[in-house]
C-alpha cells in the first residue's frame, strides 16, 4: 500500500488499526486464522459485534473494506485459494449529505470577524481562507511550501492523495494576503531549519499538525454556524458546494477538488437539490 498504491500514512494508519481490530476479535473468540477462508462466519460475528457495539455502518464498511483489501493481496501471494470476503455482504449506510457553510456565515467570518493584525491573526484567517478559497484538504494545507506557490500565475500546486499533483488557482486577494503573512511569518522567524520551506508554520515556527488547524477552524467557525462538525473538511464541501450553486461545471469542481472520478464530486449536486427543493416550496403557490 505504501510503495506500490502510494497510499498516504493517514491511510496505512487507519488499515493498521482495522486489521488489528479483526486479529483482536479472533484471538477473543480463540478462532484460527487458518478456519476463516472456508467458514466466513467469523467475519460476520465481526461485523455484528461492531454493529451491536453502536458503531457506525460507514466506520464498519471501512473495516470490512481493509479486511478486503487484505484478503485480495494474500489471494494474489498465493497465500490462500479461497477468498472469505466474498461471501460476506456490507450492511447498507444511508447517504449523509455533506454539511457546509452558508455564504452569508462565511462572507461574516472573512470580513467582520477580528483575526488581529500580528502573525498569528494573518496566519489563523490565511489557512481559512486557503481552505474556503481553494477547496483543498487539510494534509494537502499542512504540505504546502513557498515553492509550491506562484504568485504570478496566481496558482498553488498540491500533491494530493497518492501523491497525484495538481494546480489550483488562487485569486488576487489570496496572493495579497499571502505576501503580507510571509512577510510577517520572516520577521517572526529566523530562516533556515528543516521547517524553512513549509508555507504556514505554529507559533512556535514549526511545520503545522492537524489538530492544531483543526483547533483554529473549529473556533472560528463556532462564531457564525451552528453546524454540528466544523472541521477543516466542512470548508471543502462549502467550497464546492457554493462554487456549483454559483454554476460552475462539475467536471471544472472534480478537477479543483482532486477527485478521481465523478461520482465522488457528484454528491454536491444533492445540496443544490436540496436549495432547489426548499426554494420551490417557499415561493410557489401549491407547493
Amino acid at each position: 500500500m505504501e510503495h506500490e498504491k502510494r497510499c498516504s500514512p493517514h491511510t496505512l494508519s487507519s488499515y493498521g488499526v482495522d486489521l488489528n481490530s479483526f486479529k483482536q476479535h479472533l484471538a477473543k473468540n480463540q478462532s484460527d486464522p487458518e478456519e476463516i477462508c472456508s467458514q466466513p462466519k467469523f467475519i460476520r460475528s465481526w461485523i455484528v459485534e461492531m454493529l451491536d457495539a453502536g458503531m457506525g455502518t460507514r466506520s464498519v464498511n471501512r473495516k470490512i473494506s481493509a479486511l478486503k483489501s487484505f484478503y485480495k493481496y494474500l489471494m494474489r501471494q498465493g497465500y490462500i485459494e479461497v477468498n472469505p470476503m466474498n461471501k460476506v455482504l456490507s450492511p447498507k449506510s444511508p447517504r449523509k449529505l455533506p454539511g457546509f457553510v452558508e455564504k452569508d456565515g462565511m462572507n461574516e467570518l472573512l470580513t467582520r470577524v477580528e483575526f488581529g493584525d500580528d502573525f498569528k491573526g494573518f496566519r489563523n484567517k490565511l489557512i481559512i481562507d486557503c481552505l474556503y478559497q481553494t477547496g483543498i484538504r487539510l494534509s494537502e494545507l499542512t504540505g504546502l511550501k513557498d515553492k509550491d506557490i506562484d504568485k504570478y500565475d496566481l496558482s498553488i500546486r498540491v500533491i494530493g492523495k497518492r501523491n497525484k499533483e495538481r494546480i489550483v488557482p488562487i485569486t488576487v486577494d489570496l496572493k495579497n494576503s499571502i505576501q503580507q503573512y510571509m512577510q510577517l511569518r520572516n520577521e517572526e522567524f529566523e530562516t533556515g531549519g528543516e521547517n524553512e520551506a513549509y508555507f504556514l508554520l505554529t507559533d512556535k515556527g514549526k511545520k503545522l499538525y492537524p489538530k492544531f488547524v483543526y483547533r483554529i477552524v473549529h473556533s472560528y467557525l463556532e462564531l457564525v454556524t451552528t453546524i454540528e462538525r466544523k472541521s477543516p473538511h466542512i470548508l471543502r464541501h462549502t467550497f464546492a458546494t457554493h462554487m456549483l450553486n454559483s454554476g460552475a461545471d462539475l467536471n471544472a469542481i472534480k478537477e479543483l477538488l482532486g477527485h478521481a472520478n465523478l461520482a465522488a464530486t457528484q454528491i454536491y449536486t444533492h445540496n443544490t437539490f436540496e436549495k432547489l427543493k426548499k426554494a420551490y416550496k417557499q415561493a410557489h403557490p401549491r407547493a
